[in-house]
């Protein structure tokens, strides 16, 4: 008989067609997981639909981190600056520089296997410190990252008239603007190709990116060998040589050590850009702690041996050229011209790929937060293409910020210390955005590492009192209003003397406002991007638990 409010009719049999039973005993078994699945189920965690395509290995995340630091494109763009002002014994600031990132570099692997989301400094700082420090950390990276973009670009210049003086199209190289706005030519024709790249997918930018590192990791080792080929002098002659540089100031050679330390503290940074492509890479829980790790001290292992044994080996320590033409000099005076020209179109490939990085991070960091629609038209940024799987508006609009920040120094003879400080700093308090909140997170107790993941354990505290001291000291460094960082060349201006400040000030006093007056009321994920559970039954894992 039928049961009330049941359907009618013959009993079906449990055993299906035939008497056989279809299923194994205790039910179907379940489908296995694939990696993706779980790494999608922890984005969603977050509150967060999987939209970006994960095609990233372990190689291609490494190479994002190392390739941002760019070893070859930062020890010769600012060899020259570090002997100009602290003289061969300026090389200690590497070592120094390296430990102090190291702290910060350790904090970042503990976040990166806790929030495996894209916009790595954006999402961090908000997780640790909450909304409103979470959206001025991400501005200021955002921000830094454009302007770093075009920093970085204008290191064609430094090289590629160095290989043929055809590339000066500009002038001769001998006017007031000459080498300024040949610079902005050569910078805007490798934005413009990165913009290209990158709008095509992170596939095809990884691809180049990936042997762009390759090609740049074989010819720092060759360089390395090289040099040591051809030293000539002893280390001790070289690690303790200051050439009179700090005499008659108030610091003594301190004060122009502090100075000479800019150039390894405008090399050694980037390196969580190998958690800012977590959406797109396999098992970036463990992965990009690694990635983070290994791209920071192998940079800091090749680029301090590159710029010993460049100081060994250079035929005249004394040369003026070493504070002009800096590490091209030395490679083309002891390799010759020949195998000297072969390293510096290296270095010209590692500039290229630096800058598909740099743009990858920003892309990613600017999609982050248009998608919590923390940025005017957050939807249009946020817009993931379903043909190249990347969001390609912010790919074209950080490489037409780019290029406006280049055009507006086009006459700027300033132009590569004073835009490569303001970047640095930038990213510099961008980091403090994240490091801060979290000591006092760790402070209060609240701090805890994803289980199974990268732990600092019992050494977390030490390490990150140790982030933050290092972090505010080198920001003050790098803004301190010193004449011959940012104001180099008459006439002086108290506003140029001051501009890392007023600059810095303006942006994040500006972005901030707009904020709070504007966007914080519209703040959230964004619905098309929110994660919908297919099984709300079965949470993929425990949310994160909320910043004070």
């Amino acid at each position: 008989m039928s049961t009330p409010g049941a359907p009618s009719g013959p009993e079906p049999d449990p055993t299906g067609p035939g008497g056989a039973d279809p299923s194994p005993p205790g039910g179907p078994e379940p489908a296995a997981r694939t990696q993706t699945q779980d790494d999608d189920d922890a984005l969603g965690a977050l509150g967060y639909r999987p939209e970006l395509k994960r095609t990233l290995g372990n190689f291609h995340t490494f190479a994002a981190g190392i390739s941002y630091i760019s070893i070859l494109t930062g020890t010769f763009q600012l060899f020259f600056f570090g002997v100009s002002f602290g003289g061969p014994a300026y090389w200690w600031s590497w070592p120094m520089v390296f430990v102090g990132q190291l702290m910060v570099a350790l904090c970042f692997c503990e976040l990166a296997a806790r929030y495996p989301v894209a916009g790595s400094i954006y999402n961090w700082s908000k997780n640790m410190g909450g909304p409103h420090v979470g959206w001025l950390g991400g501005w200021m990276m955002m921000t830094a990252t454009m302007v770093t973009l075009s920093a970085v670009a204008l290191a064609y210049q430094v090289t590629l008239p160095q290989i043929d003086s055809t590339f000066q199209f500009i002038g001769d190289g001998t006017g007031k603007y000459d080498d300024a706005a040949n610079a902005v030519l050569l910078g805007s024709v490798l934005i413009l190709f990165s913009t290209v790249v990158n709008a095509f997918g992170v596939k095809l930018m990884a691809r180049i990116n990936s042997a762009g590192v390759f090609i740049e990791l074989i010819a720092a080792v060759a360089l390395i060998i090289f040099l040591a080929v051809h030293i000539t002098r002893g280390p001790q002659t070289v690690l303790t040589d200051t050439q009179g540089h700090g005499t008659g100031e108030s610091l003594g050679y301190f004060g122009a050590f502090l100075t000479a330390s800019l150039a390894s503290a405008y090399v050694m940074y980037g390196f969580d850009t190998a958690s800012s492509l977590g959406e797109e890479s396999h098992n970036p829980r463990r992965n990009a702690p690694r990635a983070i790790l290994r791209a920071l001290v192998a940079s800091f292992l090749l680029g301090g041996l590159i710029l010993l044994f460049a100081l060994l080996a250079v035929p005249d320590l004394g040369s003026q050229r070493l504070s002009t033409d800096g590490l091209q000099f030395v490679v083309l005076s002891t390799l010759g011209s020949t195998i000297g020209e072969i390293f510096l179109w290296c270095v010209v490939i590692a500039i290229t790929v630096c800058v598909l990085a740099v743009h990858a991070a920003g892309i990613r960091l600017m999609f982050a937060m248009a998608r919590d629609n923390n940025l005017p038209a957050g939807s249009v940024l946020a817009r993931v293409s379903p043909r190249f799987h990347t969001p390609v508006i912010p790919a074209v609009l950080i490489g037409v910020v780019g290029l406006v920040i280049l055009v507006v120094n086009i006459n700027q003879p300033q132009i590569f210390s004073v835009i490569t400080s303001i970047a640095i700093i930038m990213i510099y308090v961008a980091y403090l955005m994240v490091t801060v909140p979290m000591l006092i997170r760790r402070l209060r107790g609240k701090w805890q590492p994803m289980e199974g993941s990268f732990s600092l354990g019992r050494f977390g505290l030490p390490v990150n009192i140790l982030a933050v001291v290092w972090g505010g000291a080198m920001s003050l460094n790098l803004a301190w209003p010193r004449a011959a960082v940012y104001n180099a060349t008459g006439p002086q201006h108290w506003y140029l003397r001051w501009g890392a400040f007023l600059f810095v000030g303006i942006v994040a006093g500006g972005g901030f406002a707009y904020y709070w007056f504007v966007q914080r009321r519209k703040t959230g994920v964004l619905a098309e991007h929110r994660f919908q559970a297919s099984d709300p039954t079965t949470p993929a894992e425990p949310p994160p638990e909320p910043a004070e």
